[in-house]
This record gives structure tokens, sequence and C-alpha cells, in this order.
């Protein structure tokens, strides 16, 4: 049961062919009672890439899959993988011009889209977008109800149902686009990432071999499936030939009753859902024996929190963009404790990082701060229409700047400071919003802190901290900055204080730190 498949084409079509072909009767998708072996999974696939191109799907077209962590998402995925489509996941969360402003971005051609889901009709809402959305020729509709509003609705039921071809067509060029993936669009207009196959497939097999993943894993799936780290948990699954166990939405006690149920043995997440794992109460009266490794990625990981989870879970660290596939760096078993700690490991194989002076692009050396750029194949092709996007974020040596501010050891391990738009300078000073965030994280009564800056006429910014305290906690501004002041510099100590219930989250889970500045600003503003 623990074998690995040995395969190596960079194509995620023909990967999940050759794992499908190998142990055809192993599970592949677990969904509440739902149980879809490999072989299941590819019948149903290919009678959808054949639904595609009955309804004028050609290689190439983009393809929209509007769903939440549902198997119909996975199946739609390798649809798109066989027939050559590019996959564009969307946030199921979208407002209406949201939603409208990505698929004709993206100019998609036909969508696989929820009839309902979370209190909402998404039937309803393409109904009333398609009148302007005339290129998008089909919407195929996932949901029990059988409904007609529109010649170009099909349901997913009657498509997958219908006779298809049974083997998968010959291997296409992996270096041609798997998917466009809309950045969260924190700082502007989302861009629409376009990665090839062999990005996302080469950082899943660094992933899966980091994880010393096998067949024998059953991996939790309860990260968003439309970002890229959703992205990369089915195609990390995929590579190692082994289960995929989809929580609809993340919620701390519902995956926790998923990892007992299933005998999970491998978690993925972001920071915020390990610490909310280990806050439920059912965690503290019972802590999963079964999860042995997984991926801990998406933000910031402090120390402190990295030794907490691996008490139960020997994780791995990762940093990567949706701009990188995702992944640049990660850490190994064998790295030093505090290698694996302190830093996000090393690049995977094939991939170059240097560090590279913020005004004058010039090559740092080792230990000195500078911001990350990459290169390698796992980097994006492009900004879906917007070539001065690319060139921009390109070097003239085809590395990508990644606006991470990092420092490269003398072995090759990174570590993370903070990023470029965040920087800090208070009266002349640099300040890392991440270092002050890492220490405010170590208080027993902070579950999670945001350091933004402030526009200010005196100092240029101001620092704040913006906190989520515990429940019940009792806390002050006055508190914090002395915490503060025990371990770093005066001119570090944030100069203001302020505490939110929970902190605004864009889709991926990042918190909108502009948001939180402009709230704090506009408190100013009132009270000056």
């Amino acid at each position: 049961m623990g074998d690995v498949v040995d395969v190596a084409t960079d194509h995620l079509a023909a990967l999940f062919a050759e794992h499908a072909e190998a142990h055809p009767d192993r599970e592949f998708l677990v969904f509440g009672s739902r149980r879809m072996s490999y072989a299941q999974v590819q019948r149903e696939a290919l009678a959808l890439a054949d639904a595609f191109g009955s309804l004028g799907v050609r290689l190439g077209d983009r393809l929209a899959v509007d769903l939440p962590n549902w198997p119909e998402w996975v199946v739609a995925c390798l649809a798109a993988a066989y027939r050559g489509a590019v996959l564009v996941p969307l946030d199921p969360s979208l407002s209406i011009h949201e939603l409208k402003y990505q698929l004709r971005h993206a100019d998609v051609r036909a969508g696989v889209v929820a009839e309902a889901y979370d209190g909402a009709d998404y039937l309803e809402l393409y109904h009333e977008l398609l009148p302007d959305l005339p290129e998008l020729r089909a919407l195929i509709t996932v949901g029990a109800v059988e409904r007609w509003l529109d010649d170009r609705v099909y349901r997913y039921a009657d498509l997958v149902s219908k006779p298809h071809a049974r083997t998968p067509p010959a291997a296409a060029d992996a270096t041609q686009p798997l998917a466009i993936l809309y950045t969260s669009g924190t700082m502007g207009k989302p861009k629409g990432v376009v990665l090839s196959h062999r990005s996302i497939v080469m950082t899943a097999r660094a992933t899966s071999q980091a994880l010393e993943h096998t067949g024998a894993d059953r991996v939790l799936g309860g990260v968003p499936l439309f970002t890229i780290f959703g992205v990369h948990v089915v195609a990390v699954t995929i590579t190692a030939g082994a289960t995929l166990v989809l929580q609809e939405r993340f919620d701390a006690s519902g995956a926790l009753d998923l990892i007992r149920r299933e005998r999970v043995s491998v978690v993925h997440g972001v920071p915020t859902m390990f610490e909310l794992l280990m806050r439920d109460p059912s965690f503290e009266q019972q802590p999963p024996t079964t999860c042995r490794s997984g991926l801990v990625a998406g933000s910031p990981v402090s120390p402190e929190l990295a030794g907490r989870i691996r008490q139960w879970c020997d994780v791995q660290i990762a940093y990567g963009l949706t701009e990188t596939g995702p992944t640049v760096t990660i850490t190994r078993f064998a790295d030093l404790p505090e290698q694996r700690t302190q830093t996000v490991g090393r690049p995977i194989a094939g991939v170059e990082v240097r560090v590279v002076d913020l005004k004058s692009g010039a090559l740092h050396g080792p230990e000195a701060v500078g911001e990350l750029a990459v290169k390698g194949p796992n980097v994006m092709l492009g900004y879906d229409r917007m070539p001065g996007e690319t060139a921009r974020s390109l070097t003239p040596e085809g590395y990508f700047l990644t606006g991470d501010l990092a420092i490269v050891d003398e072995d090759g391990y990174v570590k993370i400071v903070g990023r470029r738009n965040e920087l800090i300078i208070r009266g002349g000073n640099k300040v890392y919003p991440r270092e002050l965030e890492d220490l405010l994280r170590t208080h027993p009564a902070v579950i999670d802190a945001c350091v933004v800056g402030i526009p200010n006429e005196t100092f240029g910014e101001l620092i704040c901290a913006c906190v989520v305290g515990t429940e019940g906690s009792i806390l002050t501004g006055d508190e914090l900055k002395e915490f503060c002041r025990e371990s770093v510099a005066d001119y570090k100590v944030p100069d203001l204080v302020r505490f939110f219930d929970a902190f605004p989250l864009t889709g991926s889970g990042k918190v909108k730190r502009r948001e939180l500045a402009q709230v704090v600003g506009l408190e100013l503003s009132t009270t000056t």
C-alpha cells in the first residue's frame, strides 16, 4: 500500500493516469460518505473532458471552476488537464463585480459551478452574468436540483454519465499552461498568474519528497482549493499516489473529527489553521495521534508556533508564492533543529535564489538583507494579458522579484524577514513587521498580531501593533509595549496598539494589512 510510483512526467494528467493504472482501486478522494478510487476519478474526469470537447472547449481555452472543496473540483481540474484546457479556479465568495472581472479578464469559455452554496444561489448569479459574457459558451452546474435557466447551462451529473473515451489521451507538453490563479489583490487589481504543468508538478514532487510522502498517506484537504496552496495540496497528493480527505470549509472542530475518523497522517495549512486546531477544546482533551507530517506555509511561521505544532505533527515549513508555483524553499527532516525552526529551508531542486539590493538590484552576499529573487522552471509563465507587469517582475537575468525581504546564510538556508512593501521606516530606522509579530505571538494572551505603518508628519511612520487576544483575556496596550521593550530596541517598540476580535482576511487566509492600516489611520484622523 505504501509504494510510490516512479514517474518522470511533469504533466498533471499523465501523472494521475500513471497512478490510476498502477493502483486503480486505491482511495483517492474522501468527502463525507463519498469515497472515490483513482479509477473512478479517472473515469469521471475523462467523461467530463469529452463533454468539454463536445461543448466547444478547445486546446488552450480557459475553464473556470467556481466550487468549494468538493470532489467535483478535483475532477474538473483533471478533466481540464486531460482536455488541454487551462484551469481558472475562482473564489466562491467573490462578489458579482469581482466575478465578472475575473471571468472577462481570463476570457473564460466554460465554467463548472455550484448550483447553490453557503446560502447563495450561484445559478441565479451566473444567470444574471451570462448576458454580459457572450464568450462563456457553457455553464456546467453541480447540484441535486434540475433547473433550466439558459441554453448554455448543463448538469454535471448528466455529462459525466455519458459514454466517453476509456483511455487517457497522450501526454501533452508539460511547458504549456495548466492554470491561471488570480492573486488576492491586497495591493490593487488581482493579476492572473499563468502556471505551467511543469511548475505545479515539480514543486509538488519536491514537497512530496521533503515530507517522505507515500501512497499509504491520508491527507487533510482543508485549505481552499482555489488558492495556489490548495492546488499544491491536490498535486502533492497525486504525486505520492495518496488519499485526499476533503473538508468543504475549514473549521477546527470538524477538521479534528476528520483527522481522527479518517486516520489522517498528513496535515497541510496556514499557521492560523494550526493555531485554531491546537486551541480547540477537543484537541486539549485528545490530541491527534496519526499525524506524522505536513506543510505549514502561506504566511510567516514563528519559531514558537513551529515548535508547538511539531509536538504532535512533524511539519515542514515551506516558502513560496502563487508566481512560483508555489514552492521555492522547504525544510527537511535532516535539517538541524534551528534550521527547521528559524528558516524556511533551502531551495528545491532546479530552483536558484539570490538576494538583491532594493535600490540598485546588485547582488548581496550571505547574511545581508535584500529582496529575494527566484529563477527556475517553477516560476510563472507570466501575468495573463499584462506584459508590462510581467516585465517589471523580472530581472534582466530572468529572476522573479518576490517582493520579500530575506537573508540567505552560508549554507543556503533562507530566512524571510518581511515584505518589501510592508517595511516601516520610523524616524529613519527600518522596522521589519515580522520581527515584532513573531515576538507578540509569544505573549500568552495573544492569538495573532499584525504590525503596520501609519503615516506621521514627525516620524514618517508610526508603528501600530494590531492584536487579536485570547478569549476572556484582559490586555492593555501599555502591557504589550513593555513586553516588546524587554526584547527589542526602543525604536522598534510599537507607538500604537489596537485590539481586534478578528483580522480581515483574503480568500487565501492572508491578513488585509492595508485595510487594517486604513482603519487605524481613520480612527486617528477623527480623534486628532
